[in-house]
């Protein structure tokens, strides 16, 4: 599923109806205000999406959603139940929307190009709300001290380059690092960690 990766393991493993999820994703798009600000800065810099470009699947992966580069946005149906999961989910996915808009030439099966997408990543997991204590909270991670930064953005981060097939676990861990100190305090298009 993914060129730009899933975001976080939401919800049960049975979620809800296609239907359902968009109803969701459509209260979203109209009501969510940071939906709607990553939308409008996705238009401004110059990748307008239509309503289509969003849409429920039922997923093999365990994820709340995924961007596919040249088919839009998937929220997975049987992975999410919440209204607030398919927000998180959606601004998520926008982020890596955004990125790739503004990544020009980005080579998926370079292991280093996907991690430095994978800023991406560690954008997404950072500004969408996905690392927010809460979640992590129900998740079951309890770290508090920095749990955010350095615990579950770093995680989500992990995972997702590592699901690339051209990038070993080791290579994964070495490319984070690298790129880490930009990418974390790379906050666009908002002008801070929302």
């Amino acid at each position: 599923m993914e060129e730009a990766a899933a975001s976080s393991n939401f919800g049960s493993s049975t979620g809800t109806t296609p239907e359902h999820c968009q109803q969701m994703i459509n209260r979203s798009l109209s009501r969510n205000s940071t939906v709607k600000f990553v939308r409008e800065a996705l238009t401004e810099a110059g990748c307008p999406v239509a309503d289509k470009f969003f849409k429920p699947e039922r997923c093999s992966i365990q994820a709340g959603g995924g961007f596919k580069q040249d088919e839009g946005i998937v929220i997975c149906s049987n992975n999410v139940t919440h209204q607030d999961e398919v927000d998180v989910a959606l601004t998520h996915e926008l982020l890596h929307a955004y990125d790739h808009c503004r990544a020009v030439n980005s080579n998926w099966t370079n292991c280093e190009h996907h991690a430095c997408m994978q800023f991406i990543q560690i954008r997404a997991a950072n500004l969408s709300g996905d690392c927010a204590w809460k979640r992590e909270l129900l998740r079951g991670n309890t770290n508090l001290q920095k749990q955010h930064q350095q615990i579950c953005v770093r995680r989500r981060a992990l995972i997702s380059v590592s699901l690339n097939p051209h990038c070993s676990m080791h290579r994964s861990m070495a490319v984070i690092d690298r790129v880490w100190k930009t990418c974390y305090n790379d906050t666009q298009p908002f002008d801070r960690t929302p």
